[in-house]
Protein backbone atom coordinates (compact mmCIF):
# COMPACT_ATOMS: atom_id res chain seq x y z
CA UNK A 1 0.00 0.00 0.00
CA UNK A 2 1.03 3.63 -0.25
CA UNK A 3 2.67 5.43 2.64
CA UNK A 4 -0.15 7.98 2.65
CA UNK A 5 -2.70 5.24 3.19
CA UNK A 6 -0.66 3.47 5.86
CA UNK A 7 -0.27 6.70 7.83
CA UNK A 8 -3.93 7.68 7.27
CA UNK A 9 -2.87 11.14 6.10
CA UNK A 10 -5.74 13.55 5.58
CA UNK A 11 -6.05 17.22 4.63
CA UNK A 12 -4.80 19.39 7.49
CA UNK A 13 -2.15 16.91 8.64
CA UNK A 14 1.34 17.83 9.77
CA UNK A 15 3.58 14.74 9.56
CA UNK A 16 6.92 14.91 11.37
CA UNK A 17 9.60 12.27 10.71
CA UNK A 18 12.21 11.53 13.38
CA UNK A 19 14.66 8.73 14.15
CA UNK A 20 17.11 6.82 11.99
CA UNK A 21 18.13 7.10 8.37
CA UNK A 22 15.38 7.14 5.78
CA UNK A 23 13.49 10.18 7.02
CA UNK A 24 14.18 12.33 3.96
CA UNK A 25 13.32 9.50 1.56
CA UNK A 26 10.09 8.86 3.44
CA UNK A 27 9.17 12.54 3.47
CA UNK A 28 9.67 13.00 -0.26
CA UNK A 29 8.00 9.69 -1.04
CA UNK A 30 4.94 10.78 0.92
CA UNK A 31 4.97 14.20 -0.73
CA UNK A 32 4.96 12.58 -4.18
CA UNK A 33 2.02 10.34 -3.30
CA UNK A 34 -0.02 13.16 -1.82
CA UNK A 35 0.63 15.70 -4.57
CA UNK A 36 -0.29 13.05 -7.17
CA UNK A 37 -3.60 12.71 -5.30
CA UNK A 38 -4.26 16.43 -5.71
CA UNK A 39 -3.11 17.74 -2.33
CA UNK A 40 -0.98 20.88 -1.98
CA UNK A 41 2.13 19.87 -0.03
CA UNK A 42 4.78 21.88 1.77
CA UNK A 43 7.86 19.99 2.97
CA UNK A 44 10.63 21.33 5.17
CA UNK A 45 12.97 20.47 8.05
CA UNK A 46 13.48 21.83 11.53
CA UNK A 47 17.16 20.80 11.33
CA UNK A 48 18.88 20.55 7.95
CA UNK A 49 19.04 18.46 4.78
CA UNK A 50 21.81 18.09 2.22
CA UNK A 51 21.92 20.32 -0.82
CA UNK A 52 21.63 17.18 -2.99
CA UNK A 53 18.37 16.25 -1.27
CA UNK A 54 16.87 19.63 -2.12
CA UNK A 55 16.73 18.39 -5.72
CA UNK A 56 14.21 15.71 -4.70
CA UNK A 57 11.48 18.35 -4.53
CA UNK A 58 9.90 19.66 -7.77
CA UNK A 59 10.24 23.22 -6.44
CA UNK A 60 11.84 25.00 -3.51
CA UNK A 61 11.81 28.47 -2.00
CA UNK A 62 13.88 30.21 0.66
CA UNK A 63 12.45 31.32 3.97
CA UNK A 64 12.27 34.92 2.81
CA UNK A 65 10.36 33.91 -0.34
CA UNK A 66 7.19 32.57 1.23
CA UNK A 67 5.18 35.06 -0.84
CA UNK A 68 6.05 32.81 -3.82
CA UNK A 69 4.62 29.70 -2.18
CA UNK A 70 1.12 29.87 -3.62
CA UNK A 71 2.34 30.15 -7.21
CA UNK A 72 4.83 27.29 -6.71
CA UNK A 73 2.06 25.08 -5.32
CA UNK A 74 -0.23 26.06 -8.20
CA UNK A 75 2.46 24.93 -10.63
CA UNK A 76 3.96 21.88 -8.90
CA UNK A 77 1.64 20.79 -6.09
CA UNK A 78 4.66 20.34 -3.78
CA UNK A 79 7.20 22.89 -2.63
CA UNK A 80 10.15 22.55 -0.26
CA UNK A 81 10.79 25.49 2.10
CA UNK A 82 14.46 25.82 3.08
CA UNK A 83 16.77 28.13 4.97
CA UNK A 84 20.29 29.29 4.18
CA UNK A 85 23.27 26.94 3.64
CA UNK A 86 25.26 25.93 6.70
CA UNK A 87 28.63 25.79 4.94
CA UNK A 88 28.82 21.99 5.25
CA UNK A 89 26.90 20.99 2.14
CA UNK A 90 23.56 21.30 3.87
CA UNK A 91 20.74 23.82 4.19
CA UNK A 92 18.77 24.73 7.27
CA UNK A 93 15.00 24.55 7.39
CA UNK A 94 12.14 26.37 9.05
CA UNK A 95 11.34 27.24 12.64
CA UNK A 96 8.44 25.59 14.43
CA UNK A 97 6.66 28.95 14.42
CA UNK A 98 6.92 29.22 10.63
CA UNK A 99 5.70 25.65 10.21
CA UNK A 100 2.67 26.47 12.35
CA UNK A 101 2.03 29.46 10.09
CA UNK A 102 2.40 27.35 6.94
CA UNK A 103 -0.05 24.81 8.36
CA UNK A 104 -2.58 27.60 8.96
CA UNK A 105 -2.50 28.83 5.34
CA UNK A 106 -5.61 28.18 3.27
CA UNK A 107 -3.50 27.33 0.20
CA UNK A 108 -1.59 24.53 2.00
CA UNK A 109 -3.24 21.15 2.55
CA UNK A 110 -0.52 19.13 4.30
CA UNK A 111 2.89 19.91 5.81
CA UNK A 112 5.70 17.33 5.98
CA UNK A 113 8.68 17.84 8.29
CA UNK A 114 12.03 16.16 8.85
CA UNK A 115 12.46 16.91 12.54
CA UNK A 116 15.93 15.61 13.44
CA UNK A 117 19.16 14.14 12.04
CA UNK A 118 20.84 10.75 12.36
CA UNK A 119 24.25 10.82 10.62
CA UNK A 120 22.62 8.48 8.03
CA UNK A 121 22.64 5.59 10.51
CA UNK A 122 19.56 3.35 10.59
CA UNK A 123 18.88 3.66 14.32
CA UNK A 124 19.20 6.46 16.85
CA UNK A 125 17.97 8.08 20.03
CA UNK A 126 17.46 11.83 20.25
CA UNK A 127 19.95 14.07 21.99
CA UNK A 128 19.05 16.66 24.64
CA UNK A 129 18.25 19.27 21.95
CA UNK A 130 16.26 16.88 19.73
CA UNK A 131 13.89 16.43 18.09
CA UNK A 132 12.39 19.77 17.09
CA UNK A 133 8.78 18.67 16.62
CA UNK A 134 6.32 21.41 15.61
CA UNK A 135 3.37 21.81 17.99
CA UNK A 136 1.03 21.50 14.99
CA UNK A 137 2.22 17.91 14.35
CA UNK A 138 -0.70 15.49 13.95
CA UNK A 139 1.37 12.40 13.08
CA UNK A 140 4.79 11.68 14.57
CA UNK A 141 6.62 8.94 12.67
CA UNK A 142 9.84 7.67 14.30
CA UNK A 143 11.87 5.56 11.86
CA UNK A 144 14.33 2.71 12.37
CA UNK A 145 16.02 0.56 9.74
CA UNK A 146 15.66 -3.21 10.06
CA UNK A 147 19.22 -3.48 8.74
CA UNK A 148 20.32 -2.48 12.25
CA UNK A 149 19.15 -5.82 13.69
CA UNK A 150 21.94 -8.07 14.88
CA UNK A 151 24.46 -5.24 14.78
CA UNK A 152 26.33 -4.31 17.96
CA UNK A 153 24.90 -1.42 19.92
CA UNK A 154 27.80 0.99 19.32
CA UNK A 155 28.51 4.31 17.62
CA UNK A 156 29.50 2.61 14.37
CA UNK A 157 25.95 1.34 13.93
CA UNK A 158 23.76 3.51 16.16
CA UNK A 159 23.60 7.28 16.57
CA UNK A 160 23.87 8.12 20.29
CA UNK A 161 24.32 4.49 21.26
CA UNK A 162 24.70 5.30 24.97
CA UNK A 163 21.22 6.84 25.07
CA UNK A 164 19.79 3.89 23.11
CA UNK A 165 21.41 1.51 25.62
CA UNK A 166 19.85 3.41 28.53
CA UNK A 167 16.38 3.57 26.97
CA UNK A 168 16.40 -0.10 25.92
CA UNK A 169 17.99 -1.25 29.19
CA UNK A 170 20.73 -3.26 27.53
CA UNK A 171 24.48 -3.05 27.50
CA UNK A 172 26.64 -1.32 24.91
CA UNK A 173 28.00 -3.74 22.35
CA UNK A 174 25.12 -6.20 22.73
CA UNK A 175 23.15 -7.16 19.60
CA UNK A 176 20.23 -4.98 18.52
CA UNK A 177 16.99 -6.97 18.67
CA UNK A 178 13.36 -6.31 17.67
CA UNK A 179 12.70 -5.54 21.33
CA UNK A 180 15.49 -2.93 21.28
CA UNK A 181 13.80 -1.13 18.40
CA UNK A 182 10.38 -1.35 20.04
CA UNK A 183 11.53 0.01 23.40
CA UNK A 184 13.35 2.98 21.90
CA UNK A 185 10.82 3.92 19.20
CA UNK A 186 7.96 4.05 21.72
CA UNK A 187 9.90 5.54 24.64
CA UNK A 188 8.85 9.05 25.76
CA UNK A 189 12.54 10.03 25.65
CA UNK A 190 13.11 8.12 22.39
CA UNK A 191 10.93 7.99 19.32
CA UNK A 192 7.96 9.50 21.16
CA UNK A 193 9.96 12.43 22.55
CA UNK A 194 8.12 15.76 22.21
CA UNK A 195 5.12 14.05 20.64
CA UNK A 196 2.19 16.51 20.92
CA UNK A 197 -0.62 15.23 23.11
CA UNK A 198 -3.13 14.95 20.27
CA UNK A 199 -0.71 13.56 17.68
CA UNK A 200 -0.77 9.94 16.55
CA UNK A 201 2.48 8.02 17.10
CA UNK A 202 3.14 5.77 14.09
CA UNK A 203 6.61 4.14 14.08
CA UNK A 204 8.02 3.07 10.71
CA UNK A 205 10.19 -0.05 10.48
CA UNK A 206 12.03 0.54 7.21
CA UNK A 207 14.26 -1.72 5.12
CA UNK A 208 11.88 -4.69 5.26
CA UNK A 209 13.18 -5.43 1.77
CA UNK A 210 12.50 -9.19 1.81
CA UNK A 211 10.54 -11.87 3.62
CA UNK A 212 13.50 -12.65 5.88
CA UNK A 213 13.22 -9.15 7.38
CA UNK A 214 9.46 -9.40 7.85
CA UNK A 215 9.55 -11.91 10.74
CA UNK A 216 11.62 -9.75 13.13
CA UNK A 217 9.75 -6.68 11.90
CA UNK A 218 6.53 -8.38 12.96
CA UNK A 219 8.04 -9.11 16.38
CA UNK A 220 8.96 -5.45 16.76
CA UNK A 221 5.52 -4.34 15.59
CA UNK A 222 3.80 -6.59 18.10
CA UNK A 223 5.99 -5.26 20.90
CA UNK A 224 5.31 -1.67 19.83
CA UNK A 225 1.55 -2.18 19.83
CA UNK A 226 1.78 -3.42 23.42
CA UNK A 227 2.33 0.27 24.19
CA UNK A 228 -1.06 2.02 24.20
CA UNK A 229 0.60 5.25 23.01
CA UNK A 230 1.42 3.68 19.64
CA UNK A 231 -1.35 4.18 17.09
CA UNK A 232 -0.03 1.85 14.36
CA UNK A 233 3.24 0.43 13.00
CA UNK A 234 4.28 0.63 9.35
CA UNK A 235 6.56 -2.03 7.83
CA UNK A 236 8.13 -0.49 4.75
CA UNK A 237 10.75 -0.60 2.07
CA UNK A 238 10.96 2.97 0.80
CA UNK A 239 12.95 1.95 -2.28
CA UNK A 240 10.17 -0.37 -3.48
CA UNK A 241 6.88 0.46 -5.15
CA UNK A 242 4.52 0.47 -3.36
CA UNK A 243 6.65 1.22 -0.30
CA UNK A 244 4.53 -0.31 2.49
CA UNK A 245 4.42 -4.07 2.95
CA UNK A 246 2.23 -4.19 6.06
CA UNK A 247 0.61 -1.87 8.57
CA UNK A 248 -0.12 -3.23 12.04
CA UNK A 249 -2.84 -1.59 14.11
CA UNK A 250 -4.75 -2.24 17.32
CA UNK A 251 -7.42 -4.76 16.30
CA UNK A 252 -10.28 -5.45 18.68
CA UNK A 253 -12.78 -8.27 18.85
CA UNK A 254 -16.48 -7.55 19.38
CA UNK A 255 -18.62 -10.58 20.26
CA UNK A 256 -22.31 -10.02 19.51
CA UNK A 257 -24.13 -11.96 22.22
CA UNK A 258 -27.23 -9.88 22.92
CA UNK A 259 -29.95 -11.35 20.69
CA UNK A 260 -33.14 -13.02 21.86
CA UNK A 261 -32.82 -15.91 19.35
CA UNK A 262 -36.53 -16.17 18.61
CA UNK A 263 -35.93 -18.72 15.83
CA UNK A 264 -34.07 -21.00 18.22
CA UNK A 265 -36.44 -20.56 21.15
CA UNK A 266 -33.76 -20.03 23.81
CA UNK A 267 -30.72 -17.87 24.52
CA UNK A 268 -28.20 -19.38 22.10
CA UNK A 269 -25.30 -17.44 23.60
CA UNK A 270 -25.80 -19.31 26.88
CA UNK A 271 -25.85 -22.79 25.34
CA UNK A 272 -23.07 -25.14 26.51
CA UNK A 273 -20.12 -25.82 24.20
CA UNK A 274 -17.12 -27.87 25.32
CA UNK A 275 -17.51 -26.93 28.94
CA UNK A 276 -18.33 -23.27 28.42
CA UNK A 277 -21.09 -21.21 26.83
CA UNK A 278 -21.18 -20.26 23.16
CA UNK A 279 -20.52 -16.63 24.15
CA UNK A 280 -17.52 -17.58 26.26
CA UNK A 281 -16.23 -19.83 23.48
CA UNK A 282 -16.39 -16.99 20.95
CA UNK A 283 -14.62 -14.65 23.38
CA UNK A 284 -11.90 -17.23 24.04
CA UNK A 285 -11.28 -17.70 20.30
CA UNK A 286 -10.97 -13.93 19.89
CA UNK A 287 -8.44 -13.81 22.74
CA UNK A 288 -6.49 -16.75 21.31
CA UNK A 289 -6.25 -14.88 18.00
CA UNK A 290 -4.63 -11.92 19.76
CA UNK A 291 -7.54 -9.49 19.40
CA UNK A 292 -7.32 -6.76 22.00
CA UNK A 293 -9.51 -5.68 23.62
CA UNK A 294 -12.27 -8.27 23.37
CA UNK A 295 -15.68 -6.76 24.05
CA UNK A 296 -18.79 -8.89 24.58
CA UNK A 297 -22.11 -7.15 23.94
CA UNK A 298 -24.80 -8.52 26.25
CA UNK A 299 -28.57 -8.21 26.13
CA UNK A 300 -30.97 -11.13 26.49
CA UNK A 301 -30.09 -13.27 29.53
CA UNK A 302 -27.25 -10.84 30.25
CA UNK A 303 -26.59 -11.94 33.84
CA UNK A 304 -26.37 -15.60 32.87
CA UNK A 305 -24.04 -14.91 29.94
CA UNK A 306 -21.85 -12.52 31.91
CA UNK A 307 -21.44 -15.10 34.67
CA UNK A 308 -20.20 -17.59 32.06
CA UNK A 309 -17.46 -15.13 31.06
CA UNK A 310 -15.91 -15.09 34.54
CA UNK A 311 -12.16 -15.52 34.39
CA UNK A 312 -11.81 -14.31 30.81
CA UNK A 313 -10.00 -10.96 30.31
CA UNK A 314 -12.87 -9.41 28.37
CA UNK A 315 -14.97 -6.26 28.69
CA UNK A 316 -18.76 -6.49 28.71
CA UNK A 317 -21.29 -3.87 27.69
CA UNK A 318 -25.04 -4.10 28.06
CA UNK A 319 -27.30 -3.30 25.12
CA UNK A 320 -30.69 -2.38 26.55
CA UNK A 321 -32.09 -1.95 23.04
CA UNK A 322 -31.09 -5.38 21.73
CA UNK A 323 -34.65 -6.16 20.60
CA UNK A 324 -34.35 -3.38 18.00
CA UNK A 325 -31.86 -5.49 16.03
CA UNK A 326 -28.21 -6.36 15.53
CA UNK A 327 -27.25 -2.82 14.54
CA UNK A 328 -27.77 -1.71 18.14
CA UNK A 329 -25.20 -4.23 19.34
CA UNK A 330 -22.71 -3.13 16.69
CA UNK A 331 -23.09 0.41 17.91
CA UNK A 332 -22.66 -0.52 21.59
CA UNK A 333 -19.53 -2.50 20.80
CA UNK A 334 -18.01 0.31 18.76
CA UNK A 335 -18.74 2.88 21.45
CA UNK A 336 -16.76 0.78 23.93
CA UNK A 337 -13.57 0.69 21.81
CA UNK A 338 -10.43 2.56 22.88
CA UNK A 339 -9.65 5.65 20.81
CA UNK A 340 -6.58 4.10 19.14
CA UNK A 341 -8.42 1.04 17.79
CA UNK A 342 -7.58 0.65 14.09
CA UNK A 343 -9.96 -2.19 13.23
CA UNK A 344 -12.48 -4.52 14.82
CA UNK A 345 -13.54 -8.09 14.08
CA UNK A 346 -17.24 -8.73 14.72
CA UNK A 347 -17.93 -12.27 15.88
CA UNK A 348 -21.33 -13.92 16.17
CA UNK A 349 -21.81 -15.95 19.34
CA UNK A 350 -23.63 -18.65 17.37
CA UNK A 351 -20.64 -19.62 15.16
CA UNK A 352 -18.73 -22.06 17.39
CA UNK A 353 -16.74 -23.65 14.54
CA UNK A 354 -14.82 -20.43 13.88
CA UNK A 355 -11.15 -20.83 14.85
CA UNK A 356 -8.44 -18.44 15.95
CA UNK A 357 -6.62 -19.14 12.67
CA UNK A 358 -9.60 -17.83 10.68
CA UNK A 359 -9.46 -14.62 12.68
CA UNK A 360 -5.70 -14.32 12.20
CA UNK A 361 -6.05 -14.58 8.42
CA UNK A 362 -8.53 -11.69 8.47
CA UNK A 363 -6.15 -9.58 10.56
CA UNK A 364 -3.23 -10.41 8.27
CA UNK A 365 -5.27 -9.52 5.18
CA UNK A 366 -6.00 -6.14 6.76
CA UNK A 367 -2.32 -5.56 7.59
CA UNK A 368 -1.41 -6.11 3.96
CA UNK A 369 -4.25 -4.11 2.42
CA UNK A 370 -5.65 -1.65 4.98
CA UNK A 371 -8.93 -2.32 3.19
CA UNK A 372 -12.13 -0.85 4.67
CA UNK A 373 -13.27 -4.40 5.40
CA UNK A 374 -12.01 -7.98 5.14
CA UNK A 375 -14.39 -10.93 5.12
CA UNK A 376 -14.05 -14.71 4.70
CA UNK A 377 -15.35 -16.60 1.67
CA UNK A 378 -15.87 -20.29 1.00
CA UNK A 379 -16.49 -21.41 -2.58
CA UNK A 380 -17.56 -17.92 -3.56
CA UNK A 381 -19.97 -17.43 -0.65
CA UNK A 382 -19.42 -14.62 1.83
CA UNK A 383 -19.39 -15.58 5.49
CA UNK A 384 -18.64 -14.33 8.97
CA UNK A 385 -16.89 -12.99 11.02
CA UNK A 386 -16.02 -9.68 9.33
CA UNK A 387 -13.21 -7.24 10.06
CA UNK A 388 -14.03 -3.54 9.64
CA UNK A 389 -11.39 -0.83 9.45
CA UNK A 390 -11.88 2.26 11.62
CA UNK A 391 -12.62 4.23 8.45
CA UNK A 392 -16.07 2.62 8.47
CA UNK A 393 -16.81 2.90 12.20
CA UNK A 394 -18.87 6.06 11.79
CA UNK A 395 -21.06 4.50 9.09
CA UNK A 396 -21.47 1.34 11.14
CA UNK A 397 -22.75 3.42 14.05
CA UNK A 398 -25.35 4.94 11.74
CA UNK A 399 -26.83 1.56 10.79
CA UNK A 400 -30.35 0.87 12.00
CA UNK A 401 -32.53 -2.21 12.39
CA UNK A 402 -31.70 -5.90 12.42
CA UNK A 403 -28.70 -5.67 10.13
CA UNK A 404 -24.96 -5.95 10.39
CA UNK A 405 -22.45 -4.51 7.97
CA UNK A 406 -23.65 -6.23 4.80
CA UNK A 407 -24.83 -2.94 3.33
CA UNK A 408 -21.34 -1.45 3.71
CA UNK A 409 -19.68 -4.51 2.17
CA UNK A 410 -21.86 -3.97 -0.87
CA UNK A 411 -21.29 -0.21 -0.88
CA UNK A 412 -17.49 -0.61 -0.86
CA UNK A 413 -17.38 -3.79 -2.93
CA UNK A 414 -14.50 -2.53 -5.08
CA UNK A 415 -12.27 -1.87 -2.05
CA UNK A 416 -13.06 -4.65 0.44
CA UNK A 417 -10.96 -7.82 0.53
CA UNK A 418 -12.31 -11.38 0.34
CA UNK A 419 -10.19 -13.88 2.27
CA UNK A 420 -10.39 -17.58 1.30
CA UNK A 421 -11.49 -19.63 4.28
CA UNK A 422 -13.23 -22.89 5.18
CA UNK A 423 -16.83 -24.05 5.48
CA UNK A 424 -17.13 -22.90 9.11
CA UNK A 425 -17.53 -19.25 8.08
CA UNK A 426 -20.90 -20.09 6.48
CA UNK A 427 -22.32 -21.94 9.48
CA UNK A 428 -24.32 -20.56 12.37
CA UNK A 429 -26.87 -21.98 14.77
CA UNK A 430 -30.51 -21.03 14.27
CA UNK A 431 -32.27 -24.23 15.36
CA UNK A 432 -31.74 -26.99 17.94
CA UNK A 433 -31.10 -29.37 15.02
CA UNK A 434 -28.23 -27.22 13.76
CA UNK A 435 -26.83 -27.01 17.28
CA UNK A 436 -26.78 -30.79 17.60
CA UNK A 437 -25.31 -31.20 14.10
CA UNK A 438 -22.41 -28.86 14.83
CA UNK A 439 -21.75 -30.49 18.19
CA UNK A 440 -21.55 -33.86 16.48
CA UNK A 441 -19.51 -32.58 13.53
CA UNK A 442 -22.19 -33.38 10.94
CA UNK A 443 -21.87 -31.19 7.85
CA UNK A 444 -25.42 -31.03 6.53
CA UNK A 445 -26.49 -27.47 7.26
CA UNK A 446 -27.37 -25.32 4.27
CA UNK A 447 -25.24 -22.19 4.57
CA UNK A 448 -26.92 -18.89 5.35
CA UNK A 449 -24.81 -15.88 4.42
CA UNK A 450 -25.06 -13.10 7.00
CA UNK A 451 -23.06 -10.01 7.83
Amino acid sequence: MSLARALRVERGAVVSFVGGGGKTTAMFRLATELSAAGFRIVSTTTTHISTEQVQFAPASIALDEVDLLESRLDQHGHCLVIGPPDGKGRVFGASSELIDALHARADVDIVLVEADGSRSLPFKAPGPHEPVVPKATTILAPIAGMNSLGQPLDEAHVHRSEIVAALSQQSLGSPITPQTLARVLSHPEGGAKHCPARARLVPILNKTDNDVAMLPAGEAAQALLANAAVDAVVLSSMQQDPPVRETWSHTAGIVLAAGKATRYGAAKQALPWNGETLAAHAARIALDAGLDPVIVVLGHQAELVEKSLAGLPVHTVFNSGFEAGQSTSLRKGLEALPARTGAAVFLLADQPLITADILRTLVQAHRQSFAPACFPVFEGLRGNPVLFDKALFRELKEMRGDTGGRELLDKYASAVVAVPSDYAVLLDIDTPEQYEEQKSGVRSQEPEVRS
